[in-house]
């Protein structure tokens, strides 16, 4: 296809988009139906991204069928974070939900700034019915069922959702709706529906080649492929009440893989997540696009695509209609998470990342308690015992180094697993400097409240929640 014929193509399709799906000459353009199958701690490692060591044929057909955005990045390598910021289409350091499970305990009230509100509410105000979807019919095999986890880190005034049950939906168009997928989130299944040879798995350089870290990489993938099944129900379910052609498919991770140097971190695994959406007759079926994209864009993107104006000064913007804004960069934070306290901002361009530690004195890979982590991250447990023994490589003994450096600069072309830290280099003057002013920037826009240290009460309580399910 020549350029001239893909910009033909990319016109007409920007047109239906502005324009909506008409039932017949002379009707009001029907609005779509909407839905986001959200999963947890989901890195970009699917079949359709090029992972041979796992089956993804569900997820591979939304993909064929719709656009693969091969650069998505959550704002936080963390769940509750990333929903807070990703559910009003704002950063999170502006919100005040930056610490991991704030704000949970009585009397710690956070709303939500003036102006924020959630995007359902947004689309309930604008005509949509809303549901955060637990409640299948008996014959559809989402299995275990989704958990209607939301986790934001705010005070939400009423009823964020009208619905739990997806059988509302197809008498309540246009609608929008969530369907939360936890196959991916820790503890892996213990009896997967099909066991991966840990031998097949293709570990990243900073990960132990150990017999322990490379069964808990195929236990990763092994739940992919259950998170999978539940997929293909749900579209399955779409097609038979005929509900495909008028609904958009979103389907992403809530932040990046629970494995080593992924969720909690924020190197790149940390926030890279898959994105596909699907729109027939919309979006160009099997395209794969390299636009940069943050996950709090996808507030914007679903107003923009239901015909609902986006509101001023929303941190998003909108990655698909008339209004869609290419990204130069996309920013990420990461602020207290359980029980270890950092502040860590970053910025990721088309081919650096830039990370920023305001408390350079603490390693990355935070505290580290066996008892209480063998059972959520045994390749972290694993990572240190290696560690004390002293027979790791340079490159994974470098999340227990402190002090940290203060700086990091990687060239994600060069060196996608972020190995060659180029602060100090001569050669990446200029760029250090840019990206040190792209970060000044948004955290002066974000009024970053990741500045101001966080209460030590909130500490010792997360604290105390540990000792007291795993003992001292």
């Amino acid at each position: 296809m020549g350029s001239m014929t893909r910009f033909l193509v990319r016109a007409a399709l920007l047109v239906g988009l502005a324009a909506g799906a008409v039932d017949a000459v002379g009707a009001e353009p029907r609005r779509p139906n909407i839905l986001w199958i959200i999963a947890e701690d989901l890195g970009p490692d699917l079949a359709c991204s090029g992972n041979p060591a796992v089956r993804t044929p569900h997820l591979d057909r939304l993909a064929a069928e719709g656009a693969r955005f091969t650069r998505a990045y959550a704002t936080a390598p963390v769940c509750s974070p990333s929903r807070s910021a990703f559910n009003t289409g704002m950063d999170q350091i502006f919100l005040g939900a930056h610490h991991h499970r704030s704000h949970r305990k009585p009397g710690d009230a956070n709303p939500p700034p003036e102006g924020v509100r959630l995007v359902s509410h947004r689309l309930q105000d604008a005509g949509y019915f809303t549901a955060n979807v637990t409640d299948f019919p008996a014959d559809v095999a989402v299995k275990p069922p989704a958990l209607g986890k939301t986790d934001w880190n705010l005070t939400i005034p009423g009823e964020p959702f009208q619905s739990r049950s997806w059988s509302d939906l197809a008498r309540r168009q246009p609608f929008y709706a969530q369907v939360n997928l936890w196959q991916t989130h820790r503890p892996f299944p213990t009896a997967p529906r099909r066991e991966i040879d840990p031998a097949t798995v293709v570990l990243p350089p900073y990960v132990p080649d150990h017999p322990k870290a490379r069964k808990d990489w195929a236990g990763y993938l092994e739940s992919m492929e259950e998170l999978d099944d539940n997929v293909g129900a749900i579209l399955a379910q779409l097609d038979k009440e005929g509900l495909r052609d008028d609904t958009i498919v979103f389907f992403f991770g809530d932040n990046g893989r629970n494995m080593l140097r992924g969720k909690t971190f924020l190197f790149e695994s940390g926030v890279h997540v898959p994105l596909i959406v699907r729109w027939p007759g919309h979006v160009t079926p099997g395209e794969v696009r390299a636009d940069l994209v943050s996950l709090v864009d996808l507030v914007p993107t679903a107003l923009e695509l239901a015909g609902v104006p986006v509101p001023p000064g929303m941190h998003g913007r909108p990655f698909l209609g008339p209004n869609a804004e290419r990204r130069e960069c996309v920013f990420a934070a990461r602020d207290r998470i359980e029980e270890s306290v950092d502040r860590v901002r970053s910025v990721i361009t088309d081919r650096h990342h830039y990370i920023r530690n305001f408390m350079p004195d603490r390693p990355a890979a935070g505290r580290i308690r066996a008892e209480w982590r063998e059972a959520y991250n045994p390749g972290i447990v694993l990572l240190k015992q290696l560690h004390d023994e002293g027979a790791l490589t340079p490159a994974q003994d470098r999340i227990f180094l402190a002090p940290r450096p203060e700086e990091e600069l990687y060239d994600l072309e060069k060196d996608p697993h972020e190995l060659v830290n180029l602060a100090g280099s001569p050669e990446h003057r200029e760029v250090l400097q840019q990206l040190r002013s792209r970060l000044d920037g948004w955290l002066k826009t974000t009024q970053d409240r990741g500045a101001v240290p966080e209460n030590p009460a909130a500490v010792q309580a997360v604290e105390e929640m540990w000792i007291k399910k795993f003992g001292p």
